[in-house]
């Protein structure tokens, strides 16, 4: 297992990366990896310096979604340890959504789940072209809910109604061709097209870049118009659906590699 579940240094120019690291699970999330990133958003908010976050996963794929033998763990323990585990995932996922600066996402191989969360609260987001998506969570009978705002901003409700109720897989075409992505590459050139997003947005006066991401981010449909209830709201109903029978079931069709029997978890 890697011991730093994130990675990150400023160069600099103030560019940030900051890398998902656990290669061995394909970057899946857990409580590790949620604090790395919850850590890093820390540390570099207290550089002066900063200008840009580069967001990158480690290996084959960017960033499979939750580590479901994790959230197996985590489901039968009390309501209260089940809230304050969708409240830490929701915070990663805002914290980046509403950093005042300009984020990149760099995205090859799978990104399922909440990993497509995180890629819609980033600004600019650049896939390789065997970049594969899914809004997973369904087909473990859980749901996608302190992620939906970020994904209705991304790629609109009519596409939030379809991906997410299907949990279809999808490649990076049809990731740009719905908004989620902005641009496709080969994998060989994704690290070049980063470089050249980066040096785009360096050219750019920081404090306009800040006002005009806020001014987005006011007039957006989800995001920052979502207020502290709401999200209060999407917290508790995320947390609840993991500790449901039809979620014991979803997750238990995991790890025995089987179809899920719905009626069984009714």
């Amino acid at each position: 297992m890697t011991a730093n579940p994130v990675l990150w240094n400023l160069d600099a120019r103030g560019v940030a990366t900051v890398t998902l690291n656990r290669p061995e699970v394909n970057n899946a999330y857990d409580a590790g990896l949620i604090g790395g990133v919850l850590a890093a958003m820390d540390e570099l908010g207290r550089k002066p310096s900063l200008r840009l976050v580069v967001l990158k996963g480690n290996g084959k794929h960017f960033q499979a979604g939750a580590d479901l033998k994790w959230i197996n763990g985590v489901r039968p323990k009390s309501t209260e340890e089940n809230e304050a585990v969708s409240r830490a995932t929701f915070e990663a996922v805002q914290r980046l959504n509403t950093l005042p600066i300009p984020t990149v996402a760099l995205v090859q191989g799978g990104c399922f789940g909440g990993g497509t969360g995180v890629i819609s609260a980033c600004d600019v987001v650049i896939a390789a072209d065997n970049a594969m998506f899914s809004i997973t969570e369904v087909r473990w009978g859980l749901t996608a809910a302190i992620i939906i705002p970020q994904l209705c901003d991304a790629i609109g409700v009519r596409q939030v109604r379809r991906y997410a109720l299907t949990g279809e897989r999808f490649g990076a075409e049809e990731a740009r061709r719905i908004g989620l992505v902005h641009e496709v590459v080969p994998l060989a050139e994704l690290e070049a097209a980063g470089a050249k997003a980066v040096e785009q947005l360096l050219a750019n006066g920081p404090e306009a870049l800040a006002e005009t991401k806020r001014l987005a981010m006011e007039s957006s449909f989800g995001g920052m118009s979502v207020d502290d209830a709401a999200y209060a709201r999407l917290v508790k109903l995320h947390s609840a659906r993991r500790q449901t029978s039809e979620a014991s079931e979803g997750l238990a069709s995991f790890a025995e590699k089987r179809a899920a029997n719905w009626g069984k978890g009714a």
